[in-house]
């Protein structure tokens, strides 16, 4: 399979404060993210609020330019000056339909619209047809084509986002939470059209998402955030498994379950989420951590192995 996607160690740090007598602090909302994504494959990004999952996703999708690393796509170094050329490439599907789409324009023109912009040799009469063609692969009807965004429901608004992003035909969708704002039994409806299009058209996912259920259903990858920095990435069956980060399985042990498990016990973490404008040397799960020991505190531990884990001492 052919490499889509490959970053290495991209950082995006952000000034934040300052005055006429004080300097501005840094919040460092990603450092070291390392991974690649081939076609056909989805590598989903997972972690709690903060923890840098959506800095990446505008890292990628060329929305914000990384302080450090480096951004490949398709086998092109991205950096500003080739921006616009790699936009095809890499489209994006927000977390809330209502929001991504322009209710002043029906759903005909809301598809056709990157097609005015980005292929500009394009006739009216090809626009509609290519906007016509995306309804139906879907799983709109024909006559959905005249309609207002606010006559559909929330998960029909999703796939006209979905079909938005594939109007330029990219290589890498960037999936940004795109089913947390749906009712459950519509959240299936959306996942398994992502699943069979991702099969038809060959499509890399960034599948972004704090829900592991969902990750589970999705993923052929895993990666784990914490405070901006990768903590453990592995194969989806690896990471469920056989979690090795504590903060991982943390994470899993608040997951809910459709099954009994009498033995699973709730991991409850203690102590105070640290400041991103102060991250404490060491190990920046530490304070919170039941493992944590002088050395946790004292050097920070990097991912190693074959299933990387961030720790010095590792669950399994």
């Amino acid at each position: 399979m052919s490499v889509v996607v490959t970053a290495e160690n991209l950082a995006r740090h952000y000034e934040v404060g300052g005055g006429l007598f004080s300097k501005p602090g840094v919040v460092k909302a990603l450092s070291h993210a390392s991974f690649t994504i081939e076609a056909g494959k989805t590598l989903a990004v997972v972690g709690e609020s903060g923890c840098g999952k959506s800095t990446l996703a505008r890292l990628v999708t060329l929305i914000e330019e990384p302080t450090a690393g480096t951004l490949n796509i398709a086998g092109t170094d991205a950096t500003p000056d080739n921006w616009d050329k790699l936009r095809d490439t890499v489209q994006i599907v927000f977390q809330d339909p209502y929001g991504s789409l322009n209710l002043r324009h029906r759903v005909g023109a809301i598809l056709e619209e990157p097609l005015k912009i980005n292929r500009p040799n394009m006739s009216a009469k090809e626009r509609q047809a290519k906007a016509r063609e995306m309804i139906e692969l879907v799983g709109l009807r024909p006559e959905h084509y005249d309609r207002f965004p606010h006559m559909f429901s929330g998960g029909q608004r999703q796939r006209i986002a979905v079909a938005r992003a594939l109007m330029l035909e990219p290589k890498l969708l960037v999936l940004d939470e795109p089913v947390s704002a749906l009712d459950l039994s519509i959240q299936s409806q959306v996942l398994n059209l992502l699943l069979d299009l991702q099969e038809r058209l060959d499509l890399a996912y960034l599948f972004i998402s704090h829900d592991l259920s969902v990750v589970r259903h999705v993923a052929d990858d895993v990666v784990v955030m914490y405070l901006g920095r990768p903590v453990e990435f592995g194969s989806k069956d690896a990471v469920f498994s056989n979690p090795r980060h504590p903060y991982t399985k943390a994470l899993l042990s608040a997951t809910p379950s459709t099954e009994p498990n009498p033995d699973k016990k709730r991991i409850k973490l203690e102590g105070e989420l640290p400041s991103p404008l102060a991250i404490p040397d060491g190990c920046p799960f530490a304070p919170r951590c039941w493992k944590a020991k002088d050395r946790c505190r004292a050097e920070r531990p990097e991912l190693m192995g074959d299933h990387p884990a961030a720790c010095f001492y590792p669950e399994g």
